[in-house]
């Protein structure tokens, strides 16, 4: 059974990843209408993630005995100057996510709720490589400059992006 506590911190949890979720999908219809193919695949791809990671938490929240609620969302920035500043948002909101995850996790820990804090773990694991992906595009893109040759072999390679990070190798 969930505390109203860490009920109501996990549908707050639950807005954020959807919040996410149209996050990335307002950037891969710029990146579209940009002729940025490559990158608006591997946005919708990302949309899709999100989406994925908060119904994970509706379940749990329904599965303990809570009650999923599903609420109001804050409109995302639909345009950007150009697609390092995409990603320079994308980034910082990656940040952010962490954050309030980590705050999660806290509040698990403070309520003595171990269920909930054993089933954030998986959400921590995941911020480790949201970051890094994150990190590793910027660092791609700064590499590139105002090269359009390297835009062009960025926008063709960013759908076959990896990141291997020390949570994605954990023994599970």
């Amino acid at each position: 059974m969930l505390s109203k506590t860490i009920e109501e911190a996990l549908n707050n949890q639950i807005r954020i990843e959807a919040e996410s979720s149209q996050i990335y999908l307002a950037m891969a219809c710029w990146a579209e209408v940009k002729g940025l193919e490559g990158v608006s695949n591997f946005m919708y791809a990302q949309s899709d993630e999100e989406r994925e990671h908060m119904l994970k938490l509706v379940k749990f929240v329904n599965e303990r005995g809570g009650h999923a609620k599903i609420s109001q969302l804050a409109a995302p920035n639909v345009t950007f100057k150009s697609f390092k500043e995409m990603f320079e948002k994308l980034f910082d909101h990656e940040v952010y996510v962490s954050q309030s995850i980590n705050e999660l996790v806290h509040i698990s820990l403070q309520e003595k709720d171990y269920a909930t804090h054993n089933f954030l773990q998986w959400y921590v694991a995941e911020q480790i490589e949201e970051e890094a992906v994150a990190r590793t595009i910027l660092d791609k893109i700064n590499m590139i400059g105002d090269d359009k040759g390297g835009l062009y072999l960025f926008d063709r390679d960013i759908e076959n992006l990896t990141v291997t990070t020390a949570a994605t190798n954990a023994p599970e």
